[in-house]
C-alpha cells in the first residue's frame, strides 16, 4: 500500500475518556515556530484527513509571530491554529490540552499552578479554540526531587470539570505518587510523560501501571528522545538503523512503531510542521516489529 494511503486507523484504537480514538494522534507543538501559519493549517487538516482524531496542544504552545488572521489578529497560539484549521470541529475529534504554565513576553514560560491561574488558562483555551468545553485537560507540572503534591492544582481542575468546562482530566510530567494522589480526587484518563527508546528513565514501571489501571499513557518526544525540544535527530542507534533497513522505513518510523508496541494503551502524538513528515509518522502505525526486532531496541 502506498504510504500516502495509510491512515491513523492502522495503529489501532483506545478509549480515551468517552471517545474511541486512533492510537496515532498528532502533537501541535511544532506547528507554532513557522511564521507562515498557513503551512500549519495545511498540516492539521491533512492529519484529520488521514484519520487523526486525537490532537494534543497546550495553553503555552506559542509562536513568535503569525501571518494567518483568525479574527482578532495574526495567529500566535497552537490553539488558534487548530481553530483556524479545524473548526467547526468533527464530532469524533478529541482535543487534549495542557495547563500549568503561563506565558508572558517578559518571562517566557513559567509555572503557574495556582487555582486562579489554572482557571484562567482553561478559559483561555476555551476562547482560543472556540469551544464551550474542553475534551481533555492534562495538568502539567514541574517535576521536583523529593515529595511534592498535585492535590490543590488537580482539585481546582476537578472543580472546573464538575462545572462542565472540562470533560476529562489527565496528568503530564508526573510520577506514580502524583497519579495516586490525583486519582483519589477525580478520575484520570491519561498520563503524558517524556518517553522514548533512548529516553526512558524510570518510566517503564509507570507505563505498565497505567495499563493495569486502564489509563492511556501518552509519550511526548517519542521521536526526539533525549533531544527533546530540539527535535528529531539524524543520528540513530545501530539497532534502530538495522530495523529501519529491514522494513524499508525511516528510523523515526521505527521509533514510533516501538512506542506503540509498548502496550495497547500507549498513544503516540508525534508533531511536525511538514506534511511529508506527517504522512511518514502516520504510516508508522502500520509497522509491526517482531519480538526479535524489539529485543535489541530495549
Amino acid at each position: 500500500m502506498p504510504v500516502e494511503d495509510i491512515t491513523a486507523a492502522a495503529a489501532g484504537s483506545w478509549t480515551l475518556g468517552d471517545h474511541r480514538v486512533h492510537r496515532m494522534g498528532f502533537g501541535s507543538m511544532r506547528t507554532t515556530p513557522d511564521p507562515d501559519t498557513r503551512r500549519a493549517v495545511r498540516v492539521l487538516r491533512r492529519a484529520v484527513d488521514l484519520g487523526v482524531d486525537h490532537v494534543d496542544t497546550a495553553a503555552f504552545y506559542v509562536s513568535p509571530g503569525g501571518t494567518l488572521n483568525v479574527g482578532s489578529g495574526p495567529a500566535r497560539y497552537a490553539t488558534e491554529l487548530i481553530r483556524a484549521a479545524l473548526a467547526p470541529y468533527p464530532e469524533h475529534l478529541v482535543i487534549a490540552t495542557k495547563v500549568g504554565f503561563a506565558y508572558t513576553p517578559a518571562t517566557g514560560l513559567r509555572e503557574d499552578a495556582s487555582p486562579a491561574g489554572l482557571r484562567a488558562q482553561v478559559e483561555e483555551n476555551l476562547r482560543r479554540l472556540g469551544r464551550d468545553h474542553l475534551d481533555l485537560v492534562n495538568l502539567r507540572i514541574v517535576r521536583r526531587p523529593g515529595r511534592d503534591t498535585v492535590a490543590e492544582s488537580f482539585g481546582a481542575l476537578a472543580d472546573l470539570r464538575d462545572a462542565g468546562l472540562i470533560r476529562h482530566l489527565g496528568l503530564s510530567n508526573v510520577r506514580q505518587e502524583h497519579l495516586d494522589e490525583a486519582q483519589a480526587i477525580a478520575p484520570v484518563v491519561a498520563v503524558q510523560n517524556a518517553y522514548a527508546i533512548d529516553n526512558r528513565g524510570d518510566e517503564d514501571a509507570l507505563l505498565r501501571e497505567c495499563g493495569r489501571r486502564g489509563i492511556a499513557y501518552v509519550p511526548f518526544f517519542a521521536i526526539a528522545g533525549s533531544r527533546r525540544e530540539s527535535g528529531a535527530g539524524v543520528v540513530h542507534a545501530a539497532a534502530v538503523e538495522a530495523v529501519a533497513r529491514a522494513h524499508g522505513v525511516t528510523p523515526h518510523q521505527v521509533r514510533l512503531a516501538w512506542t506503540l508496541q509498548q502496550g495497547p494503551h500507549v498513544l503516540a502524538i508525534p508533531g511536525t510542521g511538514d506534511t511529508a513528515h506527517l504522512v511518514e509518522n502516520i504510516a508508522a502505525g502500520a509497522v509491526r516489529l517482531s519480538a526479535a526486532e524489539l529485543a535489541p531496541l530495549g
